[in-house]
């Protein structure tokens, strides 16, 4: 039995920052005091664009222009977990990317996912995250076609391997 969800995440520009959530507020949360870009799981029958939209809005207050936002891949996270029923979590994580979009920034307190805040994307590697962010990154400033990049995580959240096809 595989532990399996579907997720997106979106990195929103604007100037030479993205928006990005510092994950402080949620207990048992695993990306706990990481800073990550904007996204969430899937709702039952929703489509990757349909929950990007979605946990945009909800997180950040922002609507994304649906003819700007740009769908760029499809990041396999795979993390050994004990807890999970065969010894892995598996994530397939739908990658977002836009500079187009309406609307007011929503206070930080009213995030309850984290405190929201603009990063240079120089900065970016400077702070806490995922290893794996720096590759995905890397290639969304590339501006690299569609990609699928598989990631494994040891218990400890270390990258111990990756590919890209």
């Amino acid at each position: 039995m595989n532990t399996l969800i579907n997720t997106t995440l979106c990195y929103i520009q604007k100037d030479d920052c993205y928006l990005m959530i510092h994950r402080v507020k949620k207990v048992n949360d695993y990306n706990k005091d990481k800073w990550i870009g904007i996204g969430g799981k899937f709702e039952n029958g929703e489509s990757p664009f349909d929950c990007v939209k979605r946990e945009v809005l909800e997180e950040t207050g922002l609507i994304l222009n649906e003819e700007k936002l740009e769908y760029r891949g499809i990041v396999t996270f795979v993390c050994k977990n004990s807890e999970a029923p065969d010894g892995l979590f598996t994530e397939f994580m739908h990658l977002f990317w836009c500079d187009d979009f309406d609307g007011t920034l929503i206070d930080s307190d009213d995030c309850n996912e984290g405190v929201l805040e603009w990063v240079p994307k120089s900065a970016m590697n400077d702070l806490p995250h995922w290893k794996g962010d720096e590759i995905f990154l890397d290639l969304l400033e590339r501006r690299v076609p569609f990609f699928s990049l598989k990631l494994n995580y040891d218990e400890k959240g270390n990258l111990i391997d990756s590919r890209i096809s």
